[in-house]
């Protein structure tokens, strides 16, 4: 199972610099490779967004772990 949540990890940092990209440059990274919406793009975000719901869980074990 930790392969799943370095990968969703992974996911979720890539996720989190392209916004960055956003906010401080107004350049969308994944729009630039993959264009406007397109369906690869929305699969991307889709995924993304879908790492970054799961990785709430990653919150309570470590917490967990450290108790």
């Amino acid at each position: 199972m930790k392969w799943l949540d370095y990968t969703l990890l992974t996911l979720a940092i890539i996720g989190c610099i392209n916004w960055g990209l956003i906010g401080f440059f107004q350049f969308d990274l994944i729009k630039f490779l993959f264009g406007n919406m397109s369906w690869f793009s929305r699969i991307i975000y889709a995924i993304v967004g879908l790492s970054g719901i799961y990785l709430i869980s990653f919150f309570g074990r470590v917490r967990s772990a450290m108790e």
